[in-house]
């Protein structure tokens, strides 16, 4: 079967990095055509670009801006880029154009939206190319910026950053999460057929406030004292996840346990839960590894209860590696965030014993584990 070329406009975005690093996992069936932002203002590159893909995912465009003018203007003036170089190039690839829920208000957001979708469809029944118009809810998820489109990532910067979220209107949200998404996107990748028009259903619908009850729930209970909340639904876990990838890694973790001494020893209680898994222990010798690997849903804890370890991280798509030096004469622990890949090595002299926690019981058909090199 022949590999589809995959290109993503906004490839660097909250969706497009998202759906980029999603697709690097079915690497039988997906060839990702790497998109750069200046591609848009250069026409031979966007031209090059295009005439290498069969799939293009048009995510670029403007949000939010003090002038709406600005906002209609510019993504208008994306499409009509992108239409240019798909007619010199002499394309026929199957563009899906990701379009909002606010089309159906009278903004000119909504607007740039609603005509970037039919300009793109007119162009696909021209040209014998192939069009798909998904008109998407809200979106919440990891990586999102606070204070641009998503008011769950903005409220879970503001908890751990010591600010006061503020609800300017308790409206019942429909959301969906970005890994449920990027799905939609990959099913119509496969399905390769035109659709000018695809509702993409929420997975959710919650007030502001309630969301809002549940993450200062995980600021007191996991932020400031570390125990895991009971998470009581999938839309829990993924708005755990969200409310923990705001977290500032390098300066939050290790976090050292309370040690407990007496004349029989040594006592640390490792986790505090509401939410079941599985907790292991390892015996690593000196110099070995452990993991390269990264999980996508998965919450985990590696605690350090004796000899000395590097623990290292590093979010898929980046190259900057966060590193922590863990030492068993002060146990403590760091959990390890959805999208980066981890590992483990016995920087001592003795053996490392190490406990790990993970929510979930193993599962080798579904074992949501992913090796890459930190």
């Amino acid at each position: 079967m022949l590999k589809q070329r995959v290109g993503i406009t906004g490839q660097h975005g909250f969706i497009g990095q998202a759906l980029f690093n999603t697709l690097g996992l079915f690497p039988n069936e997906f060839v990702r055509i790497p998109f750069k932002r200046d591609f848009f203002e250069n026409q031979t590159k966007l031209i090059k670009f295009v005439s290498e893909c069969d799939v293009i995912i048009h995510l670029a465009a403007l949000n939010r801006h003090t002038d709406a003018m600005v906002i209609y203007e510019t993504n208008l003036t994306l499409v009509h880029s992108l239409i240019n170089a798909l007619e010199k190039s002499k394309s026929k690839a199957h563009i899906i154009f990701a379009s909002s829920t606010q089309e159906e208000r009278d903004n000119l957001y909504g607007r740039s939206k609603k005509e970037g979708r039919n300009l793109l469809a007119n162009w696909a029944s021209k040209s014998g190319g192939k069009f798909t118009g998904l008109i998407i809810p809200n979106v919440f998820g990891q990586f999102c910026n606070p204070y641009y489109n998503s008011f769950i990532a903005t409220f879970s910067y503001q908890l751990i950053h010591g600010e006061k979220p503020k609800i300017d209107i308790d409206l019942e949200v429909k959301l969906i999460y970005i890994n449920e998404l990027v799905n939609i996107f990959i099913q119509e990748i496969r399905n390769n057929t035109e659709k000018f028009l695809v509702e993409v259903l929420n997975t959710s619908k919650y007030k502001v406030s309630k969301i809002l009850e549940l993450l200062q729930s995980y600021e007191f209970q996991y932020f400031k004292n570390g125990s895991i909340p009971e998470l009581n639904s999938s839309f829990e876990v993924n708005l755990f996840n969200t409310f923990r990838s705001y977290i500032d890694y390098k300066n939050h973790f290790p976090v050292k346990y309370v040690k407990n001494i007496d004349p029989r020893g040594i006592f640390i209680e490792i986790i505090r839960l509401n939410i079941g898994g599985q907790v292991s222990l390892s015996v690593t010798v000196p110099g070995e590894v452990r993991g390269n690997h990264y999980h996508t849903n998965k919450i985990e804890r590696f605690s350090v209860i004796r000899g000395k370890a590097l623990i290292q991280l590093r979010q898929i798509g980046t190259i900057d590696i966060i590193s922590f030096f863990l030492d068993g004469d002060e146990p403590s622990y760091v959990d390890i965030p959805i999208w980066y890949t981890h590992n483990i090595k016995n920087v001592g002299e003795e053996d490392l014993y190490t406990s790990f926690w993970i929510n979930k019981f193993y599962d080798p058909n579904d074992s949501d584990t992913y090796f890459e090199n930190v």
